[in-house]
């Protein structure tokens, strides 16, 4: 059982910097999953029940409506994101569910030819932490198969949707083909962990600056997300005078891809761009800059 650190790096935090001395580093994470929801289609007792409306379908019952607010992510709301960053030139880490890359076979090579990340994000919306270790195994197993197929290339980091479970972490490990996992949220910065009396990667996320909650209503306006984009940034990037700092940005096709929410980080990332001392960053090529400039026990 994995033991809780409460205290991290304290009050020291690590000396370090970014490549080319940048003041923050900027993870834009597109989570692409349209597809791999819970679906009456695919076996589930219900389908999704999270959406741009409430849904007045009975539990057990199809909701259309819902679903087509999922197709959109997939039809639509992926391509407008990929045209901002390529209009940005800023590349990403997208967090993939494999289920949803076999049915839009488009959409996974696009993602490497435009030089992003794929990250794993399993095999659709899976509950892992209520799985056996040997389940959640084969799981992980059958991803990374998936996502090499439908994109050429295995997954480097692992990302759960619904959590971890506590086998996760080890089961990545023992997997042998990732460098970093992003299952915390605990820290502004990446940090080591032990795992089989190891060294370990993790690149933490965050859900503090995410398009989620336009669906949770906790930010009805494209102008919130911004100011929220933002003020985390200018806070970040004045601490990063004296203390690097990393910022994670998280999106999803079905709900930042549409037109006002699009306009809002489209706007965000002309002004990101237009400071000195910014770097948008894969969270590979994070992971792969610590490692190899920050080793454990240095």
């Amino acid at each position: 059982m994995t033991e809780r650190d409460f205290v991290g790096y304290g009050s020291t935090p690590p000396k370090f910097e970014w490549p080319n001395k940048a003041k923050i580093a900027v993870s834009v994470v597109v989570n692409y999953e349209e597809g791999s929801e819970y679906s009456i289609l695919d076996g589930d007792a219900s389908g999704e029940a999270m959406g741009e409306a409430p849904s007045p379908v009975p539990t057990g019952q199809r909701d259309l409506a819902n679903e087509s607010f999922f197709e959109y992510g997939s039809r639509a709301g992926i391509w407008r994101i990929l045209r901002i960053l390529r209009q940005s030139e800023i590349t990403g880490t997208f967090y993939v569910c494999a289920l949803a890359l076999e049915r839009n076979k488009e959409v996974g090579p696009q993602i490497i030819k435009d030089g992003h990340e794929v990250m794993g994000h399993g095999n659709r919306w899976e509950e892992y932490f209520k799985m056996d270790r040997d389940a959640e195994r084969e799981a992980i197993k059958q991803a990374v198969k998936s996502i090499e197929q439908t994109t050429g290339t295995r997954p480097l980091g692992w990302y759960t949707r619904y959590g971890p479970s506590v086998n996760t972490r080890e089961l990545v490990v023992e997997e042998g083909g990732f460098v970093y996992d992003c299952n915390s949220y605990a820290d502004d910065l990446p940090f080591y962990t032990n795992v089989h009396g190891k060294p370990w990667l993790v690149v933490p996320y965050s859900l503090d600056i995410n398009d989620i909650k336009f669906w949770t209503g906790v930010m009805p306006n494209p102008n919130d997300f911004y100011e929220t984009m933002k003020n985390a940034f200018d806070f970040l990037y004045e601490e990063g005078e004296t203390q690097p700092k990393m910022m994670s940005i998280g999106l999803h096709c079905r709900i930042v891809g549409t037109p006002g929410r699009a306009a809002a980080l489209k706007k965000f990332f002309e002004y990101a761009k237009s400071l000195p001392d910014v770097w948008f960053a894969r969270r590979i090529d994070i992971a792969n800059w610590w490692l190899e400039n920050y080793p454990p026990n240095q």
